[in-house]
Order: structure tokens, then C-alpha cells, then sequence
């Protein structure tokens, strides 16, 4: 059997990514974007933009935004979630059948993301073609071997402009999930259904790889529909983190341990990196 990927899983995740993620992250780390972005004197990129969960707010800030994710069913939410914010709707997270660029909508202040369906660590775009690039909520952690992260790291010195600032969100507790089996963590309904989450969890400690064993119970009326994935994430500090983006060629000019740029130390809750390109 082949080794699961960082990336295997977040298909099936998309349905409920927004539900869950309303119900734990929120949307604390938002006004921290759109504060980086807010200084951006260009374009900004974001890697593994999934639903729009930042992207959407940062464009309706006018931000000139592309977002890239490998998953088309996050993007093809994504997409759902622009189209209705142009009609002035409400969002639902439910999606299309495919991504693709959104006309701005009439508010000449905010525009509409461009998503991409892509490879963070082969990005598709020019040299030197974005002022800004984050990588919010530990996206970087999906990337499980060393030589992925490096090449993701090279790609986005390529594709950040001389001088462009590079935001990094790592999760500093997932090593910290003690191992469990088949634990109820979440309770609700969406679109019409109750939901559960049933979780596992496993370490790998000579890999510093946490995997999520996740059972979504979908219940409608009398009928149960049951959706299994796993989602998977390697633990890099801060000083590896740092080392890794010199030798990438960006010098790092802040380590924040919260969102509202309080000071980092190894017991925060946020692990923020910002880097600027040489």
C-alpha cells in the first residue's frame, strides 16, 4: 500500500470543512490577514485557499487575491461562495461543478478571488508575480516530507516578488493530541442533516506525523450515511520553520504568537511567521 499523502482527504473533507471549522478556528485569524494584506502593493497569493474561508473576506476588502488549492471540490465551494457574495447572498459552502474566475461584483471596493486548481510546491504563476503570499491555519503542515515543504518553499521564493512579505500560520499543538480512538467530538446540523464527527487519532513521532481518523454520521430522517477520510499533518517549529525559509532566501522579520501580534514563545497558541524575500 502507498504511503497516504498530505493531501489525500481534504476531496472528501470539503462538505463539511466549513461546518466544522465554524464550530472551532471561526474566523479569529481573519482580521489578522487582512491587516498583512492591507499592506500588500500588488497581488496577493494564498496557498491552499479550500472553501474561500480567507480569501473571500480579503477580496471584499479589495484585495487583488488568487487562491490555489488541489482539491476541486474545496475550490468548486469556493466558487459557490464568490458567486453568491457578487448576487449579494448569503453563502451555504455548497459548490459548483468546476472552478473558475468570477466577474467582480458591482462594489467597486471589493472583487472576487481568482482560484486556481494547483500544486503548492510547483506553483503556476510567474517569477516575481505577488507582493504577498500567506499560508494561513498550518497549511504548510499537509506537506509530510521534508523535500515537499523545501520544494514548496522554493516555489514561492520564485513567484514572490523582490521584497514581497511571506505569511506562515503553523498549528503548534497537533503533536500535542494525545492518541484516541473513535471519540465524538462534534454535534450539529447543516444543509438539513445532523451531523457527527466521530475521531481517532494517531502519532508518529519519528515522523512528528498526526493523523486524523475522521467519520462524519450524516443523519437525514431515518436514513444514516456514514464518510470516512483521514487527514494528515507534520509538526515543524519555528526555529526548523526559520531555518528552512533562509535557505529559501527570505530573512524572517517577525515570529507572532496570536493574532493580534502579541510575542511568541513555545507555549502560544499561534505560531505566526512573516518573512520578507530578498
Amino acid at each position: 500500500m502507498s504511503r497516504r499523502e498530505g493531501w489525500h482527504g481534504w476531496d472528501e473533507y470539503a462538505p463539511f470543512y466549513d461546518w466544522e471549522n465554524a464550530r472551532t478556528l471561526g474566523r479569529r485569524d481573519i482580521p489578522f490577514w487582512q491587516g498583512v494584506a492591507a499592506r500588500a502593493r500588488g497581488r496577493v497569493l494564498e496557498l491552499g485557499c479550500g472553501t474561500g474561508r480567507v480569501s473571500l473576506p480579503l477580496a471584499a476588502d479589495g484585495v487583488d487575491l488568487v487562491g490555489i488549492d488541489r482539491s476541486a471540490p474545496m475550490l468548486a465551494r469556493a466558487v459557490e461562495r464568490a458567486g453568491r457574495a457578487r448576487r449579494g447572498e448569503s453563502s451555504d459552502g455548497r459548490g459548483l461543478a468546476a472552478a473558475r474566475r468570477v466577474a467582480p461584483i458591482p462594489n467597486p471596493q471589493s472583487l472576487i478571488p481568482v482560484f486556481v486548481r494547483g500544486d503548492i510546491r510547483s506553483l503556476p504563476f510567474r517569477a516575481q508575480s505577488f507582493a504577498v503570499v500567506i499560508a494561513p491555519y498550518g497549511i504548510l503542515q499537509s506537506l509530510i516530507r521534508p523535500r515537499d515543504l523545501a520544494d514548496a518553499l522554493d516555489s514561492v521564493a520564485r513567484v514572490a516578488a523582490r521584497g514581497g512579505l511571506f505569511g506562515i500560520d503553523l498549528v503548534p499543538d497537533v503533536p500535542k493530541w494525545r492518541e484516541y480512538r473513535n471519540r465524538v467530538q462534534l454535534r450539529g446540523r447543516s444543509g438539513g442533516a445532523d451531523l457527527t464527527l466521530v475521531e481517532s487519532v494517531s502519532q508518529d513521532r519519528r515522523r512528528h506525523v498526526t493523523t486524523f481518523e475522521q467519520r462524519y454520521l450524516e443523519r437525514r430522517g431515518t436514513r444514516t450515511r456514514e464518510h470516512r477520510f483521514d487527514l494528515v499533518f507534520r509538526t515543524i517549529g519555528v526555529r526548523a520553520m526559520t531555518k528552512q525559509l533562509e535557505h529559501a532566501g527570505f530573512a524572517v522579520e517577525a515570529v507572532l504568537g496570536d493574532y493580534h501580534g502579541g510575542p511568541w514563545d513555545e507555549r502560544a497558541d499561534v505560531w505566526i511567521i512573516l518573512a520578507r524575500k530578498g
